[in-house]
């Protein structure tokens, strides 16, 4: 039991489609055990049945009120969303990308490490995991993804269709302060800003001068450096140990997070938090891996991405006072898969239940420590 002065959050869960729906129900399993044994918090759940089944019954995905329902919650705990039968287009901008531009949650972050137990490809990471140890800050709101253009013609073979990228002085000064904070708080105290200012010669110019014109305020603060994109991929292979925290546009950070979390060992293990810092409206935490429907009712998707973005989601709702509860959380995955206890696709032979359950043990065990 928590303790009666323990806070209660009350966390709207969308565990969505194909794994989602595992990965949410092994998350949750997990954070009751944590409440439980640290007796620091407690939790509210609001199940929301926003999934492709569901669109396909009724013709969409979330009804006419969902931002006003939202936000009578404190965060969001998302699985996944996409199904075969449902274009990809239609399940993103019908839930996901709506969700983080009205929830005002312009931030994404993205942190990657080796975990304990588990196996970087990269050659230099197998010798020493702690080469590889970064923050991606994503810009959440613009960019590519704001969702500007059209198709004309599109029933013809002279379809014309635009997809605009918006870059704001507003939206890019803001991700960089953000960007420049994370850097500061973390030890190396180093900033490398990823551009294609090269060939995209008007909002990826602003992206760069915004970036300096911040970076005036942080100089002898912390250490900055600017990396075209495609530069960036050879550099996070061959020089991990180069990089801390990593700021990136919309589409860029997307892409460059997904080959973070397969160069730590596995895109299962990847964390995000959709952040509004002002805190007016409830940020969402989900696993970066997508809904997997090749896998989805086995039983053996990895959860530790779940898991590390749930105890994100801890650390986000104590705003400084659930830390270490989200260290121990932390701890207890480590635990697990130092000892071996690891899904398929980390080389190990445990069920998604077994890791689970393997977590859990370790939470008890470490809260029940002196």
């Amino acid at each position: 039991m928590a303790s009666s002065s323990a806070p209660n959050y009350h966390i709207a869960s969308i565990p969505g489609d194909g794994i989602g729906v595992d990965i949410t129900q092994a998350a949750k399993t997990v954070l009751a055990t944590l409440s439980s044994a640290s007796k620091a918090f407690t939790l509210t759940y609001t199940d929301l049945d926003w999934s492709s089944p569901a669109y396909l019954k009724r013709g969409y995905y979330m009804p006419e009120d969902w931002a006003t329902h939202l936000r009578k919650h404190d965060a969001i705990y998302f699985g996944a969303v996409g199904w075969p039968s449902v274009p990809d287009h239609i399940s993103l901008w019908q839930m996901i990308l709506p969700i983080r531009q009205q929830m005002n949650q312009y931030v994404n972050v993205r942190p990657t490490r080796i975990l304990a137990g588990t196996k970087s490809p990269v050659a230099a990471c197998q010798k020493d995991p702690k080469l590889l140890d970064w923050v991606i800050v994503r810009e959440n709101s613009e960019g590519e993804y704001a969702g500007q253009g059209g198709t004309t013609h599109g029933h013809t073979k002279h379809a014309i269709a635009t997809e605009l990228a918006i870059f704001t002085y507003v939206g890019i000064e803001r991700i960089m302060r953000f960007a420049f904070e994370v850097a500061k708080s973390r030890p190396r105290k180093k900033l490398t800003m990823v551009t294609k200012s090269n060939a995209q010669r008007h909002g990826m110019v602003l992206w760069d001068k915004v970036f300096y014109e911040v970076a005036e305020e942080y100089k002898g603060v912390v250490e900055f450096d600017k990396m075209l994109v495609d530069a960036m991929t050879v550099r996070m292979v061959e020089k991990p140990e180069s990089m801390d925290t990593i700021v990136a546009t919309n589409l860029h950070a997307d892409i460059l997070s997904d080959l973070a979390a397969a160069l730590a060992g596995s895109i299962g293990i990847a964390p995000s938090s959709n952040l509004d810092p002002t805190r007016k409206n409830p940020s969402m935490f989900e696993p970066i891996h997508g809904s997997a429907p090749d896998i989805a009712g086995k039983g053996i998707a990895n959860p530790v991405g779940a898991f590390w973005s749930a105890a994100e989601m801890v650390r986000w709702l104590g705003n400084g006072k659930l830390d270490e509860t989200a260290e121990r959380l932390m701890q207890a995955i480590e635990n697990v898969t130092v000892a071996g206890v690891r899904t398929q696709d980390l080389g190990g032979e445990q069920s998604t239940a077994e890791v689970t359950d393997a977590v859990c043990q370790e939470i008890k065990k470490l809260f029940s420590k002196p």
